[in-house]
């Protein structure tokens, strides 16, 4: 019976220390590079983030400003309204002290 030998992986050289030279440059190489992809990608999401920020700063003025408009147009409105009530308030006291002149009137026209 022959036993059969398992062959090396690369992951089983690097765990005995019998990794070559080029590898080693290869790996540093690779590690460099993704350490600048990731500098990359959080310049990237940071750039994003403030964004973001800026367009929720940007609709919260847009939203204060259109809040503004709507309590100057609504202020404008109940001053209309309460305008037009008092007018209709007086209009009102007017014709009953004009219907209480009449009556008055007639009634001494009537004694």
């Amino acid at each position: 019976m022959e036993i059969k030998k398992e062959k090396e992986t690369p992951g089983d050289r690097r765990r005995q220390g019998k990794e070559t030279e080029g590898h080693e440059k290869w790996r540093q190489k690779e590690t460099e590079r993704n350490t600048e992809i990731q500098k990359g990608d959080r310049w990237i999401k940071t750039q994003k983030e403030t964004e973001k920020e800026t367009e929720k700063e940007t609709d919260n003025e847009t939203e204060k400003e259109t809040e503004k408009e709507t309590e100057k147009e609504t202020e404008k409105e109940t001053g209309k309204e309460t305008e037009k009530e008092t007018e209709k308030e007086t209009e009102k006291e007017t014709d009953t002290a004009r219907d209480r002149e009449r009556r008055q009137i007639k009634q001494q026209r009537d004694k």
